[in-house]
């Protein structure tokens, strides 16, 4: 964080308030050639689209904007994204989609290398890390296994113990949303990483924006598993740049000519100035509060801030 107390703590100004100025917002868009979006509590909240969404998508596309839409939200990958495009009516291709269950998929299977068949992982989460793995070729159990859908059982404590409801393949722990946790399933992920299995998470997010609320995030679905093991999980979401890496190799573009766009301070404006872009951009529609940054001495302030993102239309 040392960067960003330093950016924020000297000369430069506070952050621009672009809404209703439509000379600098068209002044703010022309610095870029890539923007790169948030999902949750940026462009919808659950299944309530934010108004003139499909427009400001478009406007940027027609003036030749590179767009690339990073979520942490590990439920869904990024076929499923490309069926929520569709239903809200968002121009987007499925290639464009860049989530924490991908980013983290990416890792395993191309960073970390591990030899099959002690290649295999266990993960506390839903469908789309599943899928993502699966588009990697990473064998996993876990996951939405029914059979881990119960009450732990008597006998349950005495198999997890002596190992005979572990699987020996299973190398990586790796925990994203899940809207199914259980005891049975915590257990087992202790075990694994007592066993010495790596513990990944694809985000560690404290909460989730749906519905207009804010409901329990992916960070506490790791939180039994990091008190349980006093261990701290490797997070493959935003603020990490390893993402930052995996989207800038696979997407090629030029750091300073990329503007991140999001709704939460600690993960999509911090992995923006941690990343070096050009610019950040903070959208009031989600979690974070105008307050927390231009209060004196907040070490993540944006570059500028918008009421709303359909605001970019002036």
């Amino acid at each position: 964080m040392q960067a960003v107390k330093n950016l924020v703590s000297g000369s430069t100004p506070g952050p621009q308030y672009l809404t209703g100025d439509k000379a600098s917002i068209d002044a703010f868009i022309d610095k870029f050639d890539v923007f790169l979006f948030d999902c949750d509590g940026v462009l919808w909240s659950g299944d309530h689209l934010f108004a003139r969404i499909p427009e400001t998508i478009a406007m940027l596309r027609d003036k030749g904007k590179q767009l690339v839409f990073v979520t942490n939200n590990s439920t869904k990958s990024r076929a499923d994204y490309k069926k929520k495009f569709d239903s809200m009516g968002i121009t987007a291709s499925e290639d464009e989609v860049f989530g924490s269950s991908y980013s983290a998929a990416i890792y395993i299977a191309r960073i970390m290398k591990l030899e099959a068949p002690k290649n295999k992982v266990y993960v506390l989460g839903e469908s789309g890390v599943e899928q993502e793995l699966e588009s990697e070729k990473v064998p996993y159990c876990g996951g939405t296994d029914p059979l881990l859908r119960r009450d732990m059982m008597p006998e349950d404590f005495k198999n997890v113990a002596n190992g005979s409801l572990l699987d020996d393949d299973v190398a990586i722990v790796l925990t994203g949303l899940d809207y199914h946790p259980s005891y049975l399933k915590y257990a087992l992920g202790m075990a694994y990483i007592r066993r010495g299995a790596k513990f990944l998470a694809t985000n560690i997010d404290s909460s989730l924006p749906s519905a207009g609320s804010l409901f329990p995030g992916a960070g506490a679905t790791s939180a039994p598993l990091i008190k349980a093991t006093g261990q701290e999980p490797l997070a493959l979401g935003k603020p990490s740049q390893a993402m930052m890496d995996a989207i800038e190799g696979k997407f090629q573009f030029d750091r300073k000519k990329a503007c991140m766009v999001g709704d939460r301070l600690n993960t999509d404006i911090e992995f923006g100035i941690e990343g070096g872009l050009g610019g950040t951009l903070c959208v009031l529609t989600g979690v974070s509060k105008k307050e927390e940054f231009l209060s004196p001495g907040s070490e993540v302030v944006p570059t500028a801030y918008v009421d709303q993102l359909g605001d970019l239309l002036g």
